[in-house]
């Protein structure tokens, strides 16, 4: 994985990941996601 690349996985887990963590507990649930998956479901949308 190149410099360049690597960088735009990092961008995507963080935009994905700040956006999760904006939306309520209750919306959350709702996708079926909980606060702890966070960083898993961040990982994978970033790939």
């Amino acid at each position: 994985m190149g410099i360049t690349s690597a960088f735009r996985a990092y961008r995507s887990y963080r935009q994905t990941s700040n956006e999760l963590n904006r939306l309520s507990n209750r919306e959350l649930a709702d996708l079926g996601i909980s606060r702890a998956d966070i960083p898993a479901v961040a990982r994978q949308a970033s790939r």
